[in-house]
């Protein structure tokens, strides 16, 4: 994935930051729309307080994000078929390391948001399917806006984020080539090791 994708999945995973607010009762399209204009009003707000200090980035993530992203499900459609051949305790370290990855490859990128606006498109979906793709498009400076699509899928009366997907660029599906190769040079266990160097790499930087 391109420095540039990154980015903008960053600024795609700041629009779903969640408040106190009842998320169930919200569609698909509202939820990511009115958290997504929360959450861009608040870090415009903390600018300077973030800037002082970016921890204060993960510290939302931690508190607001998890709780809405179904980070199990995206580990294991980055997983493909491979995830079947984890056993349990492989699949909740898969997890947790996946998504401290997520977080802290985009952590840094939040800190540096810069007022950009998201344009919602219309919503054509099905929300009684309990599975749905909302269509967004974030405006640049002098050069064509770049489509993020959210999925969600329903569960348990909320809708929740199973994969993002930025200028026709699936987070899952761009992961899911860099874990297979991991698996095949050294295991499900190589790739576990893998993403707790490199999560440990960040935390020392």
């Amino acid at each position: 994935m391109t420095k540039r994708r990154i980015g903008w999945l960053s600024a795609a995973l700041l629009g779903l930051l969640m408040g106190s607010i009842a998320l169930a009762a919200m569609s698909p399209q509202e939820l990511v729309k009115q958290t997504s204009q929360r959450m861009l009003n608040a870090l415009q707000q903390e600018n300077e307080a973030i800037k002082k200090n970016p921890q204060r980035v993960r510290k939302l993530v931690d508190e607001i994000v998890l709780p809405h992203f179904d980070f199990q499900l995206m580990t294991k459609l980055a997983l493909g078929r491979y995830w079947r051949h984890a056993s349990g305790q492989q699949h909740g370290e898969l997890v947790d390391e996946f998504r401290n990855l997520l977080i802290r490859t985009y952590q840094s990128s939040l800190a540096q948001y810069s007022g950009q606006k998201i344009q919602y498109l219309p919503f054509n979906g099905d929300v009684g399917s309990g599975d749905v793709t909302v269509k967004t498009e974030v405006e640049q400076k002098g050069a064509p806006p770049i489509p993020i699509d959210y999925s969600l899928r329903l569960e348990s009366g909320a809708w929740k984020v199973y994969d993002v997907t930025i200028d026709g660029v699936s987070l899952v599906i761009n992961y899911r080539s860099s874990f297979a190769s991991e698996i095949r040079q050294g295991g499900i266990d190589g790739l576990i090791q893998k993403l707790k160097a490199r999560n440990r790499q960040a935390g020392e930087g």
